[in-house]
């Protein structure tokens, strides 16, 4: 994580976060005003076959999402899988305070652990995942 994550990547990266994860990295209590929630829902999930053909209503999952504003004027907003209300006011604040000054110190000590954390997770199905690949192969027999 090298460059700096706009707030669509680092909104994303909060949202996949395991909220553990998240947890242990910060849990810091900061004055703020909640705007909305944190409340649990459903979303229709679309699906494409093939991952290029036309939509289809694959089926809802629930999310829970909050909405809150820092002292300072901020306005944090968080999407998270699941139902922890937790993990998502945890998201919105951390999203607040990304866009302020203490956005920069918040990658390096937050973002950038849980960026590593998730590509190392990738890293490791994939190995998994190679184990198990099946190699096929025809011989030519001749004109039969």
């Amino acid at each position: 994580m090298g460059e700096d994550l706009n707030r669509r990547g680092w909104m994303g990266l909060l949202a996949k976060a395991r909220p553990e994860a998240l947890a242990a990295l910060w849990n810091e209590a900061v004055p703020h005003e909640v705007l909305r929630g944190p409340e649990v829902g459903s979303v229709m999930v679309q699906g494409r076959i093939g991952g290029t053909g036309a939509p289809f209503n694959l089926g809802e999952i629930t999310v829970t999402r909050c909405t809150l504003r820092l002292a300072s004027g901020e306005v944090g907003m968080a999407h998270v899988q699941g139902r922890d209300k937790a993990h998502a006011r945890r998201a919105a604040l951390l999203d607040a305070l990304l866009q302020g000054p203490r956005g920069v110190a918040l990658q390096v000590a937050v973002l950038a652990p849980l960026a590593a954390a998730m590509a190392e997770a990738k890293h490791v199905r994939a190995a998994k995942a190679a184990a198990t690949r099946v190699e096929f192969f025809t011989l030519v027999r001749g004109e039969d």
